[in-house]
C-alpha cells in the first residue's frame, strides 16, 4: 500500500488499467482496497458513507496538526461544523468576495509585470512561489478575513511561514504518520505530551527527528497565530460596533459593510472556540492545492500556446462586451479590466472553465484519500473484475476494519468514462458538452439519483458516473467529506488565470546552462504532485515553475 503514495502517476494508474477498479493490495497494516469504480465509490462516499468513514490515521494525524478542525472530525461534530461554516462558501457569498479577489490577482500582476522588460523580452521567472503568495493572501484575506499581505512582503512572518511550511512537513513525515494513532489510542494526553516532548529533544541529533521538532514548531506557531488573528479580529470589530452604536449587534455578512461573511465573522457571532481550530485548516486545503493547480495552469498553457491564446482571446472578448469606456480607452490602458466583469460572467467564460476543469480533472491536489471501513459489507461493482483465481467478480466483501484507498486521480482517467483520450489534456472536450447537467459554475453535489441529461455530458458514458461534488469528477470527492470550499477554489483560479493570462505570455524555459542542459520541468507525484526541474539541469528536488514570461502582446490573442 505505501506504493501508492511514492511510486508515482505511472504506478498508480497501471493498478487500475491493468486490474480494474478495485484491486486488493497488502501492506503491514492489513489489506486495503484500491477503487475507482464508479459505483463502488457511490457507496463509499454517498450511500454507505456511514460504513467508510475517514480513516483513524487521517483523523489523528490531522487532529495533531489542526486540532478539532473540520478534516479531523467524524459524526455529529463534523456535521455541526459544516453546517456553520456552509454561508461562507455559498454562491451568493462568492460574488461578494470577488471584488477582494480581483484586487489581489492585480496586485499579483502588478508585480510580476515590474519583473519584465519594456522591451518585450523574455525573462525567467519561477512563478510557483507568487502563485503560493497569492493563494495565501486570498484565502486569508477572503475567507479568514485576516489580511496576510504577502504579496507585497520582503520577509514572511511566523505566522505566515509556518502555514506556508504545513505541506512539505505533511510529505516529509508521512511515513511516521500510522503510528500516530497507536500512540493516541494507547497513551492519555498527558504522556502523549511527554512522549512528544522526549522525541523533540535536542539531543536526538538525526533528520527525522529535526523535521519532527519543525513540525511541533509549525503547530505551535499555527496555534498562536491563528489566536492572535482572532482576538484582533474580535478588537476591531468591537471599536467598530463602539463607534456606530446602531451597528452594535449586526449579522453575520453585514459586520464589514460591502463584503461578504469570512470565517472569522461567523466564529465570532456563534461565539465557537471550536470554530477558531478550522482557520488553520482553511488555509492549508486552500493554499497548497489552489497553488498546485493554478501553477499546473500556467505550466500547461506555456506548453500550447495555441490554448493560451485562446484563453485570452476569450477574457478580452467577455471584458470588451461589458467594459466600454466612456473616454474610448482602449484595451490596454485600463488599470484593471478585470473589475468589470462580474462573478457570472467570470465563472461561465467557456474555455477558461474548460481550462480548469481539465486541469483539476488530470491533476487533482490530492489525489488519493483513505477510508476505514467500520463494519463488514460487501462493495458492488459497474464494471466487475477478476479476482486472483481468474474468476469474474461484480462485488467485493470488505472486512471491519480493513482500509479503502479512493483513487481520485484514477477515477478522473478512466477511459471507459471519459475516453480513450483520457490521459490528455484537452480543455476544449468540455465545450462539446451541450447537455451538461450544470453550467459552468453551478455544480450539485451528487445525490445518487438516476435521472440524467437527456444529451451526451462530459463524465457520464452510458447512465454511468462519478458520485463527485464538481463535474462528475471525484476531484472534490463527494458526500458529506467533499470539499466545502471548491467553489471558492475555483473562482479563485479563473480570476487569477484571466489577470494573468491578459497581461503576460508564458513559455517553457529554453536557455542553456553553462554546461548546455536546458531546464526540464516534471511533476513528481508522492503524496501530491510537486513540480521540480529534472537532473541535470535541476536538482529534481526543489518545487519550483521556471518559466519564460514577457509582456502580451497583440499577436498573443490569436488562435
Amino acid at each position: 500500500m505505501p506504493k501508492v503514495f511514492q511510486e508515482g502517476l505511472d504506478y498508480c494508474l497501471g493498478l487500475a488499467e491493468n486490474y480494474g477498479g478495485a484491486v486488493k493490495l497488502q501492506s503491514v497494516f492489513g489489506e486495503a482496497l484500491y477503487i475507482s469504480d464508479p459505483l463502488a465509490l457511490y457507496h463509499v462516499v454517498v450511500k454507505d458513507q456511514h460504513i467508510f468513514e475517514a480513516a483513524d490515521v487521517f483523523i489523528m494525524n490531522n487532529k495533531v496538526i489542526f486540532g478539532d478542525g473540520l478534516i479531523a472530525t467524524v459524526g455529529e461534530q463534523h456535521r455541526r461544523q459544516r453546517k456553520l461554516l456552509n454561508p461562507v462558501f455559498s454562491t451568493s457569498n462568492m460574488r461578494e468576495l470577488l471584488p477582494t479577489l480581483q484586487l489581489l490577482a492585480h496586485k499579483l500582476t502588478s508585480i510580476l509585470v515590474a519583473k519584465l522588460p519594456d522591451d518585450g523580452s523574455c525573462t525567467e521567472i519561477d512563478v510557483l512561489p507568487w502563485l503560493s503568495r497569492s493563494a495565501l493572501d486570498s484565502v486569508c484575506q477572503a475567507i479568514l478575513g485576516h489580511p496576510s499581505n504577502t504579496l507585497e512582503a520582503v520577509e514572511n512572518d511566523e505566522y505566515t511561514e509556518a502555514l506556508r511550511m504545513i505541506s512539505p512537513m505533511v510529505s516529509k513525515l508521512m511515513q511516521l504518520g500510522p503510528f500516530v494513532p497507536v500512540v493516541m489510542h494507547n497513551f492519555s494526553p498527558y504522556w502523549t505530551r511527554k512522549l512528544v516532548d522526549w522525541i523533540t529533544a535536542p539531543w536526538i541529533p538525526t533528520q527525522m527527528m529535526n523535521d519532527v521538532r519543525n513540525a511541533r514548531r509549525i503547530v505551535e506557531l499555527m496555534d498562536s497565530g491563528s489566536k492572535k488573528a482572532f482576538a484582533e479580529k474580535k478588537a476591531a470589530l468591537e471599536t467598530s460596533a463602539t463607534l456606530s452604536p446602531a451597528n452594535a449587534n449586526p449579522e453575520v455578512g453585514d459586520l464589514e459593510p460591502g463584503r461578504g461573511k469570512d470565517m472569522m465573522n461567523i466564529m465570532l457571532k456563534a461565539n465557537s472556540a471550536e470554530m477558531l481550530i478550522c482557520c488553520s485548516v482553511m488555509v492549508f486545503a486552500g493554499l497548497d492545492s489552489t497553488t498546485s493547480a493554478l501553477s499546473h495552469c500556467v505550466y500547461l498553457l506555456a506548453k500550447k500556446p495555441l490554448a493560451q491564446a485562446r484563453l485570452r482571446s476569450e477574457i478580452r472578448d467577455a471584458i470588451g462586451s461589458v467594459s466600454l469606456t466612456q473616454d474610448g480607452s482602449s484595451f490596454f490602458e485600463q488599470e484593471n479590466p478585470l473589475l468589470n466583469l462580474s462573478y457570472d460572467a467570470l465563472t461561465n467564460l467557456p474555455f477558461l472553465d474548460g481550462v480548469v476543469r481539465e486541469t483539476l480533472r488530470l491533476y487533482p491536489s490530492f489525489p488519493h484519500m483513505p477510508r476505514q471501513v467500520r463494519k463488514a459489507t460487501t462493495l458492488p461493482l459497474q464494471f466487475p473484475v477478476r479476482s486472483s483465481s481468474g474468476a469474474e467478480v461484480s462485488a467485493i466483501a470488505v472486512p471491519e476494519k480493513s482500509f479503502v484507498i479512493i483513487s481520485i486521480l484514477a477515477a478522473n482517467r478512466n477511459r471507459t468514462i471519459w475516453g480513450d483520450d483520457a490521459n490528455e489534456w484537452k480543455p476544449e472536450r468540455w465545450l462539446s458538452s451541450s447537455g451538461r447537467k450544470n453550467a459552468p459554475g453551478t455544480d450539485d453535489p451528487f445525490d445518487g439519483a438516476e435521472v440524467l441529461p437527456s444529451k451526451p455530458s462530459i463524465g457520464v458514458k452510458d447512465g454511468v458516473r462519478y458520485p463527485g461534488v464538481y463535474s462528475n469528477m471525484m476531484t472534490f470527492l463527494g458526500g458529506n467529506r467533499s470539499c466545502i470550499g471548491f467553489k471558492f477554489a475555483e473562482m479563485e483560479m479563473k480570476e487569477i488565470l484571466a489577470a494573468l493570462m491578459l497581461r503576460m505570455h508564458f513559455e517553457l524555459p529554453t536557455d542553456q546552462d553553462a554546461n548546455g542542459h536546458t531546464k526540464e520541468i516534471q511533476w513528481k507525484l508522492e503524496a501530491f504532485f510537486t513540480p521540480v526541474v529534472k537532473t541535470p539541469a535541476g536538482d529534481g528536488v526543489t518545487p519550483q515553475v521556471p518559466l519564460n514570461v514577457r509582456l502580451v502582446r497583440e499577436e498573443d490573442f490569436t488562435w
